[in-house]
């Protein structure tokens, strides 16, 4: 599935439009440079599915990860740009992480090895000063 963004709010609404389809135990991975708008979507996301447009949903950069309750479910929002060793992962909660909630990860290649294989992969490219080009592996 491919769609092109013309700006911020178009990535809110399609990233939105995915939360139908999430159940707790998935695990969407973010890929892209700084700055194409990993945690965009990521904010968008947990909005939609806290049903709360307004809720505060800060970057997890320092913190490595951010936990949200919504209808759904616990949703963990991890940012392993940091990381400096993939088995770091653990001492953030991993274990609980995939399997109780719906997780995001902003890049996941961090991870490395300890990725689930049943993850399913978002792609964010800058393809203009505001167009995105946003790639989902396989439908939600």
């Amino acid at each position: 599935m491919e769609f092109i963004s013309k700006s911020e709010k178009d990535t809110e609404t399609f990233a939105a439009s995915l939360t139908a389809a999430l159940q707790p135990g998935d695990t969407l991975c973010l890929h892209g440079d700084l700055g194409t708008g990993k945690s965009v979507f990521c904010r968008a996301l947990i909005r939609a599915l806290s049903h709360d447009n307004d809720l505060d949903v800060p970057s997890p950069t320092f913190t490595l990860v951010q936990t949200y309750d919504t209808r759904r479910g616990p949703v963990y929002h991890f940012d392993l740009y940091r990381l400096e060793d993939p088995e770091e992962v653990y001492e953030l909660g991993w274990d609980d992480a995939l399997a109780e909630g719906i997780t995001l990860i902003e890049w996941p290649e961090k991870a490395g090895v300890f990725l689930p294989a049943s993850a399913r992969h978002i792609h964010i490219a800058q393809t203009g000063p505001h167009e995105r080009k946003i790639i989902v592996d396989e439908p939600l």
